[in-house]
């Protein structure tokens, strides 16, 4: 499993669509920021290979369960009920195991919860190392507050705000007439525009009369919740253009599954020139100065 795990990834990247799963895919989404690359590099490496020793190691018990001690090969039960040795080992091994999961998966978290000062570094695809990834200081703030079912994104520094809808499927303001080409409840009318190589903060809440949501984007390695009148933050730095897709993953009522996130990567010119325009205050006429997406 570990093997096959890493030789899906390795396919695909050149075969798998950017920023969303497809059909038929089992593994992570590829990766595109360091966060995910220390993620991925957990997932492939210590975990995988744990659990599969782990399933290797029970099924070898239970055959030898079943070879060594069903009725016909062993008439005369024994009548002892406790072995110290064996005790000690399963309370011992499995703490000894957690321990060594938990020590790269700390790492994993601090990455994701310590928003970059242009000195620290992170782990990347070496989660034992004390940090090899340079990553520089936010360049770009961004609110993103959890609504009843949708998102609204706020530029910070800008003072430039939207709001992001599903596009349903049918009709002429629907998926199949604007963006055929886009997945199904994923895409949606107003996509969050950030520029590539370029340290984003997230800041995260929900409405204040709302419920928890929890904002989440595979390809970045980012999953953190928004709670009514709390600002939690992560951050991301993507290294590829592309629109990268995410949801809600936390329970949040009717329509937790209809309110998707979508994040478009373009270039640093493209976003300088998106900026410009939406200072207008018009985000269509700011979408305008982008590729249209199909």
């Amino acid at each position: 499993m570990p093997a096959l795990a890493v030789a899906q990834e390795a396919t695909g990247e050149a075969g798998f669509a950017a920023g969303h799963p497809l059909p038929g895919q089992y593994h992570l989404q590829r990766s595109v920021t360091p966060i995910m690359d220390s993620i991925t590099a957990f997932h492939d490496g210590i975990l995988m290979w744990t659990i599969s020793l782990i399933v290797l190691f029970v099924l070898a018990l239970l055959i030898v369960i079943v070879v060594r001690f069903n009725a016909k090969a062993n008439p005369t039960p024994a009548r002892f009920t406790h072995n110290t040795l064996v005790e000690v080992v399963w309370t011992v091994l499995p703490i000894v195991v957690l321990i060594v999961i938990a020590i790269p998966s700390f790492g994993v978290l601090s990455d994701q919860l310590t928003t970059p000062d242009g000195e620290r570094k992170y782990l990347g695809s070496n989660i034992f190392s004390f940090g090899e990834v340079d990553v520089p200081a936010p360049e770009l703030t961004i609110k993103a507050t959890g609504q009843q079912w949708y998102w609204d994104y706020e530029y910070v520094d800008q003072g430039l705000a939207l709001t992001s809808l599903m596009l349903k499927e049918d009709g002429d303001d629907g998926r199949l007439a604007l963006k055929p080409n886009q997945p199904r409840l994923l895409a949606v009318d107003n996509e969050l525009v950030v520029p590539v190589d370029t340290t984003v903060r997230m800041q995260i809440t929900a409405d204040p009369t709302g419920v928890i949501h929890a904002f989440a984007v595979p390809s970045f390695g980012i999953k953190i919740d928004a709670v009514p009148g709390r600002l939690n933050e992560t951050w991301f730095n993507a290294r590829e253009t592309g629109v990268y897709y995410g949801q809600c993953s936390e329970l949040c009522g009717k329509d937790h599954a209809f309110m998707p996130i979508a994040v478009r990567v373009v270039t640093k010119e493209e976003f300088a020139a998106f900026i410009a325009a939406f200072e207008g205050g018009d985000y269509a006429a700011a979408n305008a100065t982008l590729a249209a997406l199909q």
